[in-house]
């Protein structure tokens, strides 16, 4: 998820139609939004909406309660906005690496994405990159944190997701005002990550039934195969531009590398059952843009179930990862690949007598 809105609010960005677009836009999300008590209290809420509101307020109590994540005016109230998105994100990369370009700002550090509150500004800059020769995604996103700036709201962008898919992302989004550190996304987005995991598994357990449960591990296991194609042709695109092919000989592989993914796609789909819930990622034609951050969301997530199981409550895990944040980037990265490494492993989930439901104690 986005984790950069108070950095596009408070950025002292050199365009000053960017700076504008986003305190517009996040004035706008917060300024629209009515508590939650009003929207059930008012008969003409129709009774989809009304049910979606008392299962996110549901979700929220279980996060602050059983996952001690903080208690504030986050997902206290809704707005209702006229677009499939909250944001646009650009992501750009060069023609021939998988790195992404960065964008600095004070809160959120540097990182690899550019918000829009405007499709179409967000394509203006985007057509704007690849005349200089980038490739470039433009991706919606249905929500982010601004870490505790404001208080963020449930959006009709995502409201009328499944109920685990909304635990998950409400409890995703939570974790990100536990800890935020500058400048290093791998860090931030696989801790959030992590915390959704066991978070969801938990909630699952609590308040699940057996068609939910079912219907989340297919959800989670479509997510896992997909991403594992991702990963594999980002591999196959890094070896290609990291050998000695001429720059000729390197597009013409990478071509033919991202007309078999979406070939291989099509493979997964038909296992799928044709499932079509990631149809969008291939919206636009495929570009290295599209793979640029793929691992950024699970690299260190072994490493963070790791330290669950070592700490045993949510306060202390969350103590021990805000050392971790302490740290140089460096030395951060190397303890969580030495927590991440092989290693006999306990069950996550003990005995409800122990005042747990998601394998933490109280």
């Amino acid at each position: 998820m986005a984790a950069a809105a108070a950095a596009l609010m408070l950025s002292s960005c050199s365009s000053l139609s960017y700076y504008s677009q986003a305190a517009q836009g996040q004035l706008e999300l917060l300024t629209d939004s009515r508590p939650i008590d009003d929207w059930l209290a008012d008969p003409a809420t129709n009774a989809k909406l009304r049910h979606r509101l008392e299962a996110a307020r549901q979700i929220r109590r279980y996060a602050i309660q059983e996952l001690k994540l903080p208690d504030n005016g986050s997902y206290t109230n809704f707005t209702n906005i006229k677009r499939p998105y909250v944001l646009w994100n650009v992501v750009a990369t060069p023609e021939l690496s998988l790195k992404p370009m960065q964008w600095c700002f004070p809160v959120a550090g540097c990182v690899n994405y550019r918000g829009y509150y405007s499709k179409q500004e967000a394509q203006a800059y985007a057509k704007e990159l690849r005349r200089q020769g980038h490739d470039v995604e433009v991706g919606g996103v249905s929500a982010y944190s601004t870490l505790g700036w404001f208080s963020d709201p449930l959006i009709s962008t995502f409201i009328h997701y499944p109920d685990a898919e909304l635990a998950r992302l409400i409890i995703h989004e939570l974790a990100h005002q536990v800890v935020y550190v500058q400048g290093d996304s791998k860090f931030n987005e696989s801790f959030a990550s992590a915390v959704e995991q066991a978070g969801v598994e938990g909630w699952l357990e609590r308040f699940g039934n057996d068609g939910m449960r079912e219907a989340f591990q297919r959800y989670t296991v479509r997510k896992k195969d997909f991403m594992a194609l991702l990963v594999r042709y980002r591999g196959e695109l890094e070896k290609t531009y990291a050998s000695a092919l001429s720059q000729d000989e390197k597009r013409a592989t990478k071509a033919r590398l991202f007309i078999a993914l979406k070939d291989d796609y099509q493979v997964l789909k038909a296992n799928w059952g044709g499932y079509s819930g990631y149809d969008r990622f291939f919206a636009e034609p495929l570009s290295n843009a599209h793979l640029a951050s793929i691992a950024t969301y699970n690299d260190f997530v072994p490493a963070f179930r790791a330290l669950m199981r070592k700490e045993r409550s949510w306060p202390a895990f969350y103590k021990s990862v805000n050392r971790l944040a302490k740290l140089d980037k460096a030395d951060r990265h190397r303890v969580l690949a030495k927590l991440a490494a092989p290693a006999p492993t306990a069950p996550l989930v003990v005995q409800r007598s122990m005042g747990a439901t998601t394998g933490y104690s109280k």
